[in-house]
């Protein structure tokens, strides 16, 4: 790929969108007057050096890549052609057979970041159709390593599994966030402090799993040794269901992933 590719966006000024493109002008990847981007609806509000347009096709046919980035439920109405092109797709649920087929395109790509794009946080998998070359691989790795961290998988399972864990993004942390900071306003904390408190300790955990590269299970078992307030906390929690808990809600979304690509 040369240094003037052109990248397109279909989705470019939705949440996930918008955050890969900052990302790929961020990372040198691509120069905003080789972006063409696609909305909807309304008006663009960012990126006012790139090309918009609401027409789809016309944005396929004139980038060397392609980007789709919206809802699943939104991919059958699409009805865009790219034999020829280089294909990432950023849509839960739709496999590679199906785009494929709807692209027209032998040189696909499948991957889930996720919300945490926006801040270069996101770990992104991926799997590619053989079609790619090894420098179309590289480029992949590049566009999602722009948007944190990523890893090339063998198996489109194993990326409907990973769709639920990764590519859930913040909202699991924000689960338990929330939780949290409720408990602790009903036992008489400042809303504020509670909610500084609470994510403070899930971006310090973040870093220190960052920096030490422990697995996280050490860390529990240092805890319990302690057999202090938080072996307790830890203990009532999986008392209560914790682990079941969790289990559940990633089984729930695995399922899911797998029945919105039958679906859309």
């Amino acid at each position: 790929m040369s240094g003037s590719l052109k990248i397109g966006v279909i989705g470019a000024n939705g949440w996930l969108g918008g955050a890969i493109v900052q990302a790929l002008l961020d990372a040198g990847i691509v120069s905003p007057e080789h972006l063409v981007l696609s909305l909807r609806s309304g008006e663009p509000t960012r990126f006012p050096a790139a090309r918009w347009t609401r027409d789809n096709q016309d944005l396929a046919d004139s980038v060397d890549l392609l980007i789709v980035s919206v809802r699943p439920a939104d991919w059958p109405a699409l009805g865009v052609r790219a034999a020829g092109k280089l294909v990432i797709s950023v849509m839960a649920g739709i496999g590679l057979e199906r785009l494929i087929a709807g692209l027209g395109s032998e040189r696909v790509v499948r991957a889930l970041p996720n919300a945490a794009a926006e801040v270069r946080a996101s770990f992104t998998p991926w799997i590619a159709t053989p079609a790619l070359s090894a420098e179309e691989r590289r480029l992949v790795g590049r566009i999602f390593e722009a948007c944190g961290t990523s890893a090339q998988l063998e198996s489109e399972r194993e990326l409907d599994y990973l769709t639920g864990l990764a590519g859930s993004g913040p909202a699991f942390p924000a689960l338990l966030a929330t939780a949290m900071m409720r408990h602790a306003t009903a036992h008489g904390i400042d809303a504020e402090v509670a909610r500084q408190a609470v994510t403070h300790l899930l971006v310090g955990t973040g870093r220190l799993f960052e920096k030490n590269g422990d697995d996280p299970a050490n860390t529990v078992e240092v805890f319990l040794d302690y057999r202090g307030t938080t072996a307790a906390a830890i203990g009532a929690m999986r008392a209560n269901g914790f682990d079941e808990a969790v289990g559940a809600g990633l089984a729930a979304a695995f399922h899911k992933s797998i029945s919105m690509g039958l679906s859309a």
